[in-house]
């Protein structure tokens, strides 16, 4: 056998070995990735629709009763501790849906005619794995792009690939590879994981 013809079938051999070990770790993987195959970039998060979870931050204002008010964390189980009401449920709720919730918990016994305002102080985290400087735990504001996100994780290394990025839901089983722009955004509790590129 001539050694191009070995060399050739060789460098095949490593290209299918390659992308069965993409296919392998469970994410959709897309081939030669033409724009039509990515997946399109997230919708802007919309505050009034969003679901509150553990590691949400939440202010509490009862009008006239400043002792009930205050800021309180979203715990492991999906409950806030709350004075006189003690532990609610508010993972899955929208904050619209909580403030509903507490002033009726509030009304029905505690503080006759309970008016109470919400709003969401800090939401849960993100993370970001793989080929960053920095991977790990990062907070979330308002806006997160998908290039903030690996900004905020002192960049890519020399290995990483830098024209796609998997991100997975917080909602979602699998991932789903994006092309790498400002327009993707990032969730609160996303799994973004940048690849590495093969040389």
């Amino acid at each position: 056998m001539r050694l191009a013809d070995y060399l050739r079938r060789l460098a095949l051999s490593i290209a299918v070995l390659m992308v069965a070990a993409c296919a392998s770790d469970g994410a959709q993987v897309v081939e030669s990735a033409p724009d039509a195959e990515f997946s399109s970039a997230a919708s802007a998060l919309r505050i009034e629709d969003y679901k509150l979870g553990p590691s949400d931050k939440v202010r509490l204002i009862v009008y006239g009763e400043p002792d009930l008010s205050g800021e309180f964390a979203i715990n492991g189980a999906g409950q806030i501790s709350l004075p006189l009401l003690g532990e609610v449920d508010a993972s899955g709720l929208t904050i619209e849906g909580l403030r509903g919730r507490i002033a009726d918990g509030l009304s029905a016994g505690y503080v006759r005619d309970a008016r109470v305002a919400a709003e969401i102080v800090t939401y849960r985290p993100y993370y970001i794995l793989g080929e960053v400087k920095t991977p790990g735990e990062y907070p979330y504001s308002a806006g997160m792009s998908v290039m903030k996100a690996v900004a905020a994780a002192q960049g890519f290394t020399y290995r990483a690939k830098k024209n796609a990025v998997f991100i997975k839901r917080e909602n979602s089983d699998t991932e789903e590879m994006v092309k790498l722009s400002n327009d993707v955004l990032v969730y609160p509790g996303d799994v973004i994981r940048v690849g590495e590129r093969f040389f």
